[in-house]
């Protein structure tokens, strides 16, 4: 597995996440996604359907 990933939704860049103590950590590339900035993610995937649904405007659950 990869350290460090980009994520991006649809073409844009969302952010990079970086590998810490208890998943990876978000790192916004844009203000459009500062609200994930420095949340742990499990995965890739959680990162980048997190940053999908804040530019989709769905909600999370809990």
């Amino acid at each position: 597995m990869s350290d460090t990933y980009i994520i991006e939704v649809g073409s844009q860049p969302a952010g990079i996440i970086v590998r810490a103590p208890g998943g990876y950590q978000f790192f916004a590339a844009s203000h459009r996604f500062n609200r994930l900035e420095g949340q742990i993610f499990r995965n890739a995937r959680e990162a980048e359907r997190a940053a999908y649904h804040l530019v989709s405007g769905v909600t999370l659950a809990a």
